[in-house]
């Protein structure tokens, strides 16, 4: 059995920057957006696959960098 790991940075050119007020924050694309929602509506029902389960677990991930770093942001101001 191959342990498959999660990888964020796949999902980089589903990223955009948009501006909120006056900062630039970091936001998914509504395609990827959708998907996390399917995702997320999908593991409440218990009906994730195993690759679907990687694949929320990569969105995740790069959901709390973004969130990270638009805190980041928004504290420097």
């Amino acid at each position: 059995m191959t342990t498959e790991i999660a990888r964020p940075s796949s999902l980089l050119g589903s990223i955009r920057v948009e501006k909120v007020d006056n900062f630039h924050l970091f936001k998914f694309n509504d395609r990827l957006q959708v998907r996390m929602e399917e995702l997320l509506e999908r593991k409440k029902a218990d009906l994730l696959t195993p690759e679907e389960v990687i694949e929320l677990e990569e969105i995740g991930e790069l959901d709390r960098i973004f969130t990270h770093i638009n805190a980041m942001l928004v504290a420097q101001r």
